[in-house]
């Protein structure tokens, strides 16, 4: 089981210049819930951070991490904005639901959905608003570069191959690179 959270005030920034000065409280703790293989639900909670599953038979997949990063980043600045506006954040709950694609096999939709029974209606769309600042929805809105590279390879060598072939068809850049395709599951 994974502790409270804290955050070290340089890493406010790291979410948005804007968003950064509102942080006027500690964040909550929060609880995590899967609701499936393509699902998950995010809630402030007392006590540490804790992930549940409906059985003993789902587990925390690389798909439910993006997903509570998601959830968490917005959580945050909307837990920041609700604290400059003094209103609370104890009944504030996010869904995040995605939907996989292939060729490559790949996560293609995420849905954000909150429910706040304390927001007041004439706020909602503010709300909606706030929840775009996320970091982590603006970077999955515009990917990063990723280089994968060994450890032993030279980081340079590495950059002009993915430079060379990201420039050019991204549908080759992997037969260019002498990869093969994956096949199977």
């Amino acid at each position: 089981m994974i502790g409270p959270l804290s955050y070290h005030p340089s890493f406010l920034s790291s979410y948005h210049p804007q968003v950064s000065s509102l942080f006027l409280a500690p964040l909550p703790v929060m609880k995590i819930t899967l609701r499936g293989d393509d699902a998950i639900r995010l809630e402030p909670t007392p006590g540490p951070l804790t992930i549940e599953a409906p059985s003993a038979d789902v587990g925390y997949s690389p798909f439910h991490m993006l997903a509570s990063a998601l959830a968490s980043c917005t959580f945050s600045v909307l837990q920041s904005w609700a604290t400059h506006k003094n209103l609370t954040v104890d009944d504030l709950a996010l869904d995040v639901q995605w939907k996989f694609a292939d060729e490559p096999h790949r996560v293609s939709d995420m849905a954000v959905s909150f429910t706040w029974p304390s927001l007041p209606v004439d706020r909602v769309a503010t709300a909606k608003r706030v929840a775009a600042l996320c970091t982590v929805h603006a970077t999955l809105s515009q990917p990063p570069h990723i280089e994968i590279r060994a450890s032993a390879e030279p980081a340079e060598s590495v950059t002009a191959d993915v430079d060379e072939h990201m420039h050019g068809d991204p549908a080759a850049a992997p037969a260019a690179a002498g990869v093969e395709a994956a096949s199977g599951p």
